[in-house]
């Protein structure tokens, strides 16, 4: 892996290695091929964030390494449904129950629970995860630059491709956005925290966001807590968004959404 860059990404990485490992020994990888031959059509995911001028991708997640617990009513498909209610583009999904608190299950429930485009957020080592968030029920996968080499990065790309996946490429620095756009990575989630100290910046998306091709949909992820910060991303060009926390920890998730759409005026 290139540029793991702290001490938590370390012990992701190689918990998540470990876990897939086990997993690849338990089911063959050509027996997860076939096992997805007959899944039903993935949703379209990018059109879901094109079609509109500001798309929320909203995130079901329960607990984060930095901040901890993020909600004890642990229902994911009433968090699902509320999102779809309330304005989402897509859902996306934590699937990682390590450090994430996320359950792997959640993507099969909240298919059958809503229609939006479900993105599985999750740590991509190998192609065993992607044939395994096919069977799922993923529409698309998360593909982490800085843990992928080069021809894995593009590889995995074209597999999802080949699967009927989007995948949302995400970088975190010029680097790894170069490395994106010439693995032929469509849609560029730029993060906006810093993996060594966990600071969000909002200057990152709007640095970054500038290097990227037109015809490319950028996804600003972290650090966005109010319709003010949309307001600033979108006026660089960037019009969808990865949010998390700030909807999680909120007491009425629904009427936060809408007021990171701009639909709703908060409270004063």
């Amino acid at each position: 892996m290139k540029n793991r860059m702290a001490t938590i990404f370390d012990q992701i990485f190689e918990s998540k290695k470990a876990d897939v490992d086990q997993l690849k020994a338990s089911l063959p990888i050509d027996e997860l091929r076939k096992m997805v031959k007959d899944a039903p059509s993935c949703r379209d995911f990018k059109a879901a964030l094109a079609e509109r001028e500001c798309a929320v991708i909203a995130e079901v997640k329960f607990r984060s390494p930095s901040k901890g617990q993020l909600r004890t009513d642990l229902d994911p498909v009433f968090i699902a449904e509320c999102y779809e209610e309330n304005g989402a583009s897509a859902i996306s999904v934590l699937t990682d129950r390590n450090f994430f608190g996320g359950e792997k299950l959640y993507l099969n429930i909240i298919r059958r629970a809503v229609g939006l485009p479900l993105l599985r957020k999750d740590f991509i080592l190998d192609p065993w995860q992607i044939y395994e968030s096919r069977m799922l029920g993923a529409d698309a996968i998360l593909l982490i630059v800085a843990m992928l080499e080069e021809n894995q990065l593009k590889e995995y790309l074209e597999l999802t491709g080949t699967l009927g996946l989007a995948a949302l490429v995400e970088v975190h620095d010029r680097e790894e956005l170069e490395r994106a756009l010439a693995a032929g990575a469509e849609i560029i989630g730029i993060n906006n925290r810093n993996l060594k100290t966990f600071v969000t910046d909002l200057n990152t998306s709007l640095e970054l966001s500038e290097a990227v091709p037109r015809d490319r949909i950028v996804v600003a992820e972290s650090g966005i807590r109010t319709w003010e910060d949309i307001q600033r991303l979108m006026s660089a060009g960037i019009s969808a968004f990865l949010i998390g926390e700030t909807l999680m920890t909120a007491p009425d998730i629904g009427q936060k959404l809408r007021e990171l759409l701009g639909k709703e005026v908060p409270a004063s």
